[in-house]
């Protein structure tokens, strides 16, 4: 269960770092397994090198162990994506989510090469970021029987949205590759087609929901995960959305885990837009379920 965290800003467009404290305090608490950093929920896009690699050894040093922080590779250029592979690992990152090539579109070759080139440059575990919806970029499962070769490309991210893209993996390739759902309004569907995880975006707002519903899952609880995933469904589905960060950021605010700023070009939400989220957000707070004992925080759930 890995939150993809937003990235927090102040009112003078830098980093709010006492934000983003608090956001963290809340993942941890509820019990979540790593935490991915400056993602594209993370508006790693209007980053600078510096901010991102800056946030990821605050990050490190907040967690101090108890979870994995994951740097976040989403570039145009092999020779910068392998510069900040480098960086994160001297900040102390424990592990990559990379993204294909972006702008370009790469062919199958230059997709292979581009993950190998940064595979073999770099010690860390590799999550591969296959999202062809919104990056263009299909990574097939021919192309992760080539890239299988590289130990340290241990996982997916898959975004498909094709559910039964999760069997195909696994009858492919057995255990070989971790899956993680990276698309919240199918994640429960994913986790019970076999899929590993969850990298998660509503995580952000409602921490202790997600976690319990991954866990719940994971220990054949089906019931109970089903009747907090149906709640939750309408506010996951802002997860699919341009606006997911202005989106995520609103809910954030109502949990008190986060501030609404963004950096521009993106702008906060406004009018009939923003009451329509809002009101999805507000309608779910008045009916939070209560959940199963166990289900969140340090204590791992049980099967009954």
């Amino acid at each position: 269960m890995y939150p993809a965290i937003t990235t927090k800003f102040d009112d003078n467009d830098e980093i709010d770092f006492e934000a983003y404290d608090r956001g963290l305090k809340g993942q941890l608490e509820a019990g979540v397994d790593g935490i991915i950093v400056g993602g594209s929920l993370g508006e790693a896009s209007t980053l600078s090198n510096e901010e991102k690699l800056a946030l990821t050894e605050h990050t490190v040093k907040y967690v101090n162990g108890k979870v994995p922080v994951i740097f976040s590779i989403a570039e145009q250029s092999t020779k910068v994506a392998k510069y900040l592979a480098e960086k994160a690992y001297e900040k102390g990152a424990n592990g990559l989510m990379i993204l294909p090539p972006l702008r370009y579109f790469a062919s199958d070759d230059e997709t292979i090469a581009f993950f190998s080139e940064i595979a073999e440059s770099t010690p860390l575990p590799i999550i591969i970021y296959n999202n062809p919806v919104d990056y263009k970029i299909t990574v097939s499962l021919d192309m992760f029987e080539k890239l299988s070769k590289y130990e340290n490309i241990q996982a997916v991210k898959e975004c498909t949205r094709d559910v039964s893209n999760v069997t195909r993996m696994i009858n492919r390739f057995g255990n070989r590759f971790k899956i993680l759902c990276g698309v919240d309004p199918l994640a429960l569907e994913s986790l019970f087609m076999g899929a590993h995880g969850w990298v998660a975006g509503l995580v952000d707002a409602f921490p202790k929901e997600t976690v319990a519903i991954y866990r719940l899952a994971k220990a054949g609880r089906h019931e109970e995960a089903l009747a907090i995933y149906r709640w939750f469904l309408p506010l996951l589905e802002l997860d699919i959305h341009p606006k997911l960060v202005q989106n995520i950021k609103l809910a954030e605010v109502h949990t008190n885990l986060g501030t609404e700023n963004v950096r521009a070009p993106r702008l906060p939400l406004s009018g009939a837009e923003r009451e329509r989220v809002l009101k999805v957000i507000k309608d779910s707070l008045a009916s939070r379920p209560v959940l199963p004992e166990g289900s969140w925080g340090s204590k791992e759930v049980v099967v009954t």
